[in-house]
């Protein structure tokens, strides 16, 4: 690995393609940030930024780092832009479960306890049973409702691949049975939160019913209660067959505008001052509430919970993620926002493996160093 950091440290001073002209050097314009050229002369950095340019790391699009409320370090790769909108994937599920807690802030819900049937309402249910009724928002949140959903299951009669055939997706998860959990399995109340953790993106678009309902337009209220406070204005949602916004995926940002969103859990619900989520609900959703079950992962309201960095020196972090390895991630400890956009969606668990890698060998580290 050595020579590898040695060859990547001679290209930097070689011949640059890939990444833009200036690599660290952040830009400055009115969207909101500021910036700082704190790591411009990083020599660990400057190596990461010549692995990523020369596919070490493959098919990374974006690197944008902040610290301390500023961004400070900035780079795009493989014709990507500071004005791309990057296809996050199921990264799109965080930010639903942050329009949950808008609609806390502004009253229009009053708990995450409430029942999700009250507001998301279908006709002619599948195996039609009571305890449906008792599924609420915070089961969606948490992705541990009893019904059988299971994403990384192909048989599965949630998995998502078979939610994408069917035209109404939220009728398609209120259609599920409910999960049944035979004696080799752990029932719910045996494990360390009392919930059985699925990973369930239909769950997620019945999420985006609920705020639909509530608001009257999720894609209005989306933009008037968090996008446009946070000087959003560039974005793209895809939309389900029924046409409504699809929040278990997809969302189109780019990588600044990630940024904000992490950063506004950093600054426990604020942006310029203005309480945008309460802060009880930035710690309700960076706490845990299930266990994963792989690589001692943990979850809080559709945030992935668990620690980067070298081994003697882990720092506890919350983060955003989807296919291809993309990742928005929070380290309140070291006031460290991170966004890692790529579209190696084909790359299986190695695709966030190479991006955990990025934080683990590089960012971390180095910003540890800072502090």
């Amino acid at each position: 690995m050595k020579n590898i950091y040695l060859l990547a440290f001679i290209a930097t001073f070689s011949f640059h393609v890939k990444a833009q002209n200036n690599p660290f050097k952040p830009i400055q314009n009115n969207d909101g940030w500021q910036t700082s050229y704190l790591l411009e002369n990083n020599l660990k950095l400057q190596i990461m930024d010549s692995l990523i340019a020369y596919g070490k790391f493959k098919q990374m699009s974006s690197v944008v780092i902040a610290h301390q409320g500023k961004v400070v370090f900035e780079n795009y790769y493989n014709s990507n832009t500071p004005n791309t909108k990057h296809n996050t994937r199921s990264a799109t599920k965080t930010i639903t479960g942050t329009l949950i807690g808008c609609l806390l802030q502004d009253g229009s819900l009053k708990s995450v306890t409430e029942k999700a049937t009250i507001y998301s309402k279908t006709k002619g249910v599948q195996y039609s049973d009571s305890r449906k009724d008792k599924i609420t928002i915070e089961d969606l949140l948490t992705m541990s409702s009893i019904l059988e959903c299971d994403d990384w299951d192909q048989n599965s009669r949630g998995q998502e691949e078979k939610m994408y055939l069917i035209e109404d997706w939220v009728q398609f998860y209120w259609d599920l049975p409910i999960k049944g959990f035979p004696e080799w399995k752990t029932k719910p109340k045996d494990t360390k939160y009392g919930r059985s953790f699925s990973y369930c993106t239909a769950g997620v678009v019945v999420l985006g019913d609920i705020i639909n309902t509530i608001s009257g337009n999720l894609e209005n209220y989306a933009d008037q209660a968090l996008f446009s406070k946070l000087g959003i204005t560039d974005y793209h949602w895809q939309k389900t067959p029924t046409g409504q916004p699809m929040t278990g995926g997809g969302l189109g940002l780019k990588s600044r505008d990630l940024l904000k969103i992490g950063q506004l859990y950093i600054n426990k619900g604020k942006w310029e001052n203005n309480q945008i989520i309460s802060e009880n609900f930035v710690s309700e959703s960076t706490r845990p509430h299930s266990e994963v079950g792989m690589f001692d992962y943990e979850y809080g309201y559709l945030w992935w919970l668990s620690e980067f960095g070298k081994k003697d020196e882990k720092v506890k972090a919350s983060f955003m993620t989807g296919t291809g390895g993309n990742k928005v991630v929070i380290f309140p400890d070291l006031e460290l926002v991170v966004v890692l956009t790529s579209t190696y969606f084909n790359g299986g668990m190695e695709s966030h493996q190479q991006t955990a890698n990025l934080l683990n060998d590089f960012i971390v580290p180095e910003i540890i160093k800072l502090d």
